[in-house]
């Protein structure tokens, strides 16, 4: 008597997962396992066709797609946001949908102080002056190519303190900076009270940080948030760092307040549309500095990634579904 046949598991877009350094054995002992480094849209349905379990970081998953798989019943999100699935498309099929909460908190938090670090301290660009010779055609021991500050009695905003927020608010204060912690609009509960930083409403503090930090999802609420009359709101010469989703900012109004102010610098992870087109309105301005969507990708981080993706597989399969998004 043989049991029953193993589940076909399809990851669509496994490459930035696991460029090589990772190993996709745990989940191929879970069913009969086929992964893609990439999909492009006109080969997902013939893909995905058949396939009860699909996992996706970036692929979208629609309304109109989902219609078309009448077999799928579960969609294991490679990442914490979910806003590349249609959850009530899913909810109203049946299909389970669950995330991979916190694995990268660490890394991106990290990820966040770098950029912090050099807003004030320039280190790429005076690692590149000595590279190319400007400090030995200098008649000084020391020189600069641009203004360096100290981090310790500066303030830092936050937009967003879950898991990522919360360890960056702990690595700020290890450098001795002041904390604010934006309020979401319309949340009327009393904030937990914080020795370590100080909540207030989204303008006051984009009044007084001279860093403001999203950590928040993208939704409906926070498309765009970081709009014009926003970013007309920040303290003059104050930077904005974004390592969360590049939607939150209208990167126009952003590129047009790096251009004329209040702005002094934008030190960004993500974009809008990843990988950015050619003649992106922030990649060719110099107080702009983007980094490849990289702040997640520590190889520690894609580890637990990928291992709370196979439990989450396992637990789906079991009959006992976890981080469960709809």
């Amino acid at each position: 008597m043989t049991g029953a046949p193993l589940p076909r598991i399809v990851v669509l877009d496994g490459h930035t997962l696991n460029p090589g350094d990772l190993s996709w054995e745990t989940l191929a002992a879970l069913g009969r396992l086929e992964v893609h480094a990439r999909t492009r849209p006109e080969l997902l349905l013939e893909r995905a066709q058949g396939a009860p379990l699909l996992l996706t970081n970036k692929t979208p998953l629609d309304e109109p797609t989902i219609a078309q798989l009448p077999d799928l019943r579960y969609i294991g999100v490679l990442a914490t946001g979910t806003n590349i699935v249609d959850r009530a498309a899913a909810r109203s099929h049946r299909i389970v949908v669950s995330n991979v909460p916190d694995y990268g908190a660490d890394s991106v938090a990290e990820h966040t102080l770098a950029l912090l670090l050099e807003a004030s301290k320039h280190v790429a660009r005076h690692l590149a002056a000595a590279r190319d010779g400007a400090w030995s055609a200098q008649p000084d021991f020391s020189f600069s190519v641009g203004e360096i500050r100290t981090l310790a009695g500066r303030t830092l905003g936050l937009v967003g303190l879950g898991a990522i927020g919360r360890r960056v608010a702990e690595l700020a204060r290890a450098f001795k900076m002041t904390v604010l912690a934006a309020r979401r609009e319309g949340d009327t509960r009393t904030p937990v009270p914080s020795a370590d930083l100080s909540w207030c409403t989204l303008d006051e503090m984009l009044g007084a940080a001279d860093f403001v930090s999203l950590h928040c999802p993208l939704s409906e609420q926070t498309e765009r948030m970081i709009n014009r009359e926003r970013l007309a709101r920040m303290k003059p010469g104050a930077v904005l760092i974004n390592t969360a989703r590049g939607a939150l900012i209208d990167e126009a109004a952003l590129a047009a307040a790096l251009r004329s102010g209040p702005l002094a610098a934008a030190y960004l992870d993500v974009l809008a549309i990843e990988p950015p087109p050619a003649g992106h309105p922030l990649l060719g301005l110099p107080n702009c500095w983007v980094t490849p969507h990289v702040a997640w990708a520590s190889r520690e981080a894609r580890g637990r990634l990928m291992d709370v993706a196979v439990r989450n597989v396992r637990a789906f399969l079991a009959g006992a579904p976890q981080h469960v998004v709809n």
